[in-house]
């Protein structure tokens, strides 16, 4: 799918930073936008007893998704959207058996707004190409659904501050799916800093480090359209800092007792992705555009300076050859954490803990969340099972009235990274100030609060 003039035009104006763009940033009233019309902070909508989904993009992330929650308690999926109808084939066939009946919508770049159009319908559950994300949650939020969208949330400051205004004005809840926050060390870490383990936090650094160049040069098994490549090939800067950064931030408490100042982002050269579409121009003339493009250096590294002095980094690099890791390393006065790229260690006065220690820690600290579903999500699945605990989370939040424990805001200000890295790699890592989605109110907001009280009641049907 590719967007040609929904969101198209806006702050950051598109794909290739320019000038203009520059000065907008600089002196956009965006940046300072006045008070918000409702705090959507621990926000609870009125419960849903049997919450009816719509599933938008059922290529690599979408089936998964419609399987898992398929399984789950008070779950009703009425509708099946791509714009490939083999796509929903296969995902129609995953509900073989089950009490599920869809409705398919196929075939149209916007099949997906009769099914939005649609008033049995509670939640759409958003899995396509990034350009997308913001128009469909704009407009799924416009007619009256909650909205659970991919990461990243956003691609432009002005969708960040569009997804804001409009989950406010019309009190849906908008929440990015971001599945890293539910991963089980960086759960249990959450638990701990809530605890006051760590004593004062003064440090925290996430990464995404995964190589993707193969898949992302792949023309038949990768992205459709060569989607991905294309973000790669026309953008400079963190394209991807949610998976690190949403963990951290939730133990900061951002948005909801601190915030984001501002921050400076430096990306190396490009090493590979040139080169690499150098060879394959050789022999596809497929890739002889991509020969000649500028693409994003191999890695990034951004730094973000927040309102209580606490300092973040974030790094992003899917091109080099190095293990995957996303970090999630977590400083305090009192203990250290980090979990990348081995499995996850405490520290405690610069001594990491023993085995046994640590599985005192664990015993001590798992979160209900885990304790209730955690060997469940495992046998599921879905990234080592973080993406069933999401799912569940979601689920069960909205089916007893609980605010979520994500809300638009984190939506807009994780995204946000991306073309805010942009601008400063743009700019000799020049620093560059952070807008406050919350205008103000995360002096206020209550921390998440990720126990079960009020909630944990909804089944799943597994065996």
């Amino acid at each position: 799918m590719k967007l040609t003039s929904i969101g198209a035009v806006g702050l950051m104006g598109g794909n290739i930073w320019s000038a203009e763009a520059d000065l907008s940033l600089q002196n956009s009233k965006r940046l300072n936008p006045g008070i918000s019309s409702f705090n959507m902070s621990g926000f609870a909508a009125p419960k849903i007893d049997e919450v009816r989904i719509g599933f938008i993009g059922l290529g690599m992330r979408g089936p998964g998704a419609v399987k898992r929650m398929s399984l789950i308690e008070g779950v009703s999926i009425k509708g099946l959207c791509d714009l490939r109808e083999k796509s929903v084939l296969k995902s129609k066939e995953l509900l073989k058996d089950t009490k599920h009946e869809p409705d398919l919508y196929y075939g149209s770049a916007y099949a997906w707004k009769e099914m939005v159009d649609r008033d049995d319908i509670d939640l759409i559950y958003i899995a396509t190409p990034w350009d997308w994300h913001t128009p469909m949650a704009v407009y799924a939020m416009e007619a009256g659904k909650h909205v659970a969208v991919e990461v990243p949330a956003a691609k432009t400051i002005d969708e960040a501050w569009e997804l804001v205004e409009t989950s406010e004005r019309t009190q849906k809840h908008c929440m990015m799916l971001e599945n890293c926050c539910y991963d089980f060390f960086e759960l249990l870490t959450l638990n701990m800093a809530r605890q006051n383990y760590f004593g004062d936090i003064i440090h925290g650094e996430g990464a995404y480090i995964h190589n993707l160049l193969d898949l992302n040069f792949d023309k038949e098994n990768g992205y459709q359209n060569m989607w991905r490549l294309e973000e790669n090939a026309t953008r400079n800067g963190n394209l991807y800092p949610t998976h690190g950064l949403g963990p951290v931030c939730q133990i900061m408490n951002i948005n909801r007792g601190d915030q984001m100042d501002y921050l400076n982002s430096l990306s190396s050269a490009d090493f590979d992705m040139q080169q690499r579409a150098k060879n394959r121009a050789k022999t596809d003339p497929f890739f002889s555009d991509y020969a000649n493009k500028n693409f994003r250096g191999n890695i990034n590294t951004t730094l973000i300076k927040t309102k209580k002095g606490r300092s973040i980094m974030v790094q992003h690099d899917v091109s080099s050859p190095r293990p995957y890791s996303r970090i999630h390393m977590i400083s305090g006065t009192k203990a250290f954490a980090q979990k990348w790229p081995t499995p996850g260690k405490i520290a405690v006065n610069d001594i990491w803990l023993t085995d046994k220690e640590m599985s005192g820690v664990e015993d001590k600290y798992t979160p209900e969340i885990v304790k209730k579903v955690g060997k469940l999500a495992k046998k599921i699945g879905g990234h080592g099972g973080m993406d069933f605990i999401m799912d569940w989370r979601l689920i069960d939040c909205l089916r007893n009235g609980l605010p979520l424990d994500q809300d638009v805001y984190d939506a807009a200000l994780w995204s946000a990274i991306t073309p805010l890295s942009e601008y400063s790699v743009a700019n000799r890592s020049n620093s560059v100030d952070v807008p406050d989605f919350t205008r103000g109110n995360w002096k206020t907001n209550e921390p998440v609060d990720i126990g079960l009280k009020g909630a944990g009641n909804t089944s799943v049907n597994f065996k």
